[in-house]
């Protein structure tokens, strides 16, 4: 390969790595990678996401369940009714043609 060629072919990869944005939660609600569970937390609706699909469910739920065990503490309440009232907002709150997870567990677009 060539001194040119090389070149190109990094200024490229540099190009596409800068260019390259990790997908946001809407973004990635509405493209059917993800969906709002029973459970108050965020399922994974098409197995075959991005990593960082996967990666911000993750986190994402980690927030949640860190809000989820301080209301219930704070409120003495059992940490999976707190979990069961925050999926069914979530659930209402989720715009249409998204994902929710029905009560059989089956997701559905809402």
């Amino acid at each position: 390969m060539n001194r040119l060629t090389k070149l190109v072919l990094a200024v490229c990869l540099t190009f596409a790595t800068l260019t390259a944005v990790a997908m946001d939660l809407n973004a990635a609600k509405s493209r059917g990678f993800l969906g709002e569970q029973q459970n108050g937390y965020l399922g994974l609706v098409d197995r075959s996401a991005p990593a960082d699909v996967k990666s911000l469910m993750q986190k994402v739920n980690e927030q949640r369940r860190a809000n989820y065990q301080s209301i219930a503490r704070a409120n003495e309440l059992p940490l999976q009714s707190v979990e069961s009232l925050a999926g069914q907002k979530a659930i209402d709150k989720t715009s249409r043609g998204n994902y929710v997870q029905a009560p059989n567990g089956q997701w559905v677009k809402k």
